[in-house]
């Protein structure tokens, strides 16, 4: 990965732990900052580096961006020919990205505990992508899963309407 794409990286994350669902503009990121350390870069130099045309950035411009953005200065530079962070079996790769993917899920659903949960323990199972495929085949049988919800979470199964109704004794029903 370039300098350029790790900083565009870093902006769209930022922008993200800030609520605003989109990435920081470079603009934001100028602001943010000479707010929170009374110092600056210029838009035009950061454009600059995003676009691979500075390949290098001072050391002092490195330090203000790794201070803002909460990562070591070291992380500001670009990758060695050939280097990559995934891991190097296929299958394990596959488990991690899948990890990754269903944590990030968890932290984008927090606001519904239950869904972010159960994100968190099916990346957490030894065998994330056979969890998935469990699921996959329990959706491809008809009725099979309205059938386990019912008898594993009856109470929910019955606010939501999906469940057998109970029978009043006194009244027959």
């Amino acid at each position: 990965m370039t300098l350029g794409e790790k900083i565009r990286y870093l902006r769209e994350v930022e922008g993200s732990l800030r609520g605003l669902n989109r990435p920081l503009t470079q603009q934001e990121l100028m602001k943010g900052i000479q707010a929170e350390t009374g110092k600056a870069i210029s838009q035009s130099y950061l454009s600059q580096i995003e676009r691979g045309k500075r390949p290098h950035m001072t050391q002092s411009s490195r330090t203000l961006l790794a201070r803002f953005f909460k990562v070591h200065p070291g992380f500001l530079v670009d990758d060695p020919e050939g280097y990559h962070t995934e891991l190097v079996s296929d299958l394990r790769t596959t488990e991690g990205q899948l990890d990754v993917w269903l944590l990030q899920g968890s932290e984008r659903f927090a606001s519904d505990p239950e869904v972010s949960d159960v994100l968190i323990k099916v990346a957490r199972d030894k065998d994330t992508r056979r969890c998935l495929l469990l699921l996959g085949e329990i959706l491809n049988t008809p009725g099979l899963a309205d059938r386990m919800f019912e008898a594993l979470r009856p109470e929910a199964a019955r606010a939501n309407g999906t469940g057998p109704r109970r029978r009043n004794p006194r009244v027959g029903i």
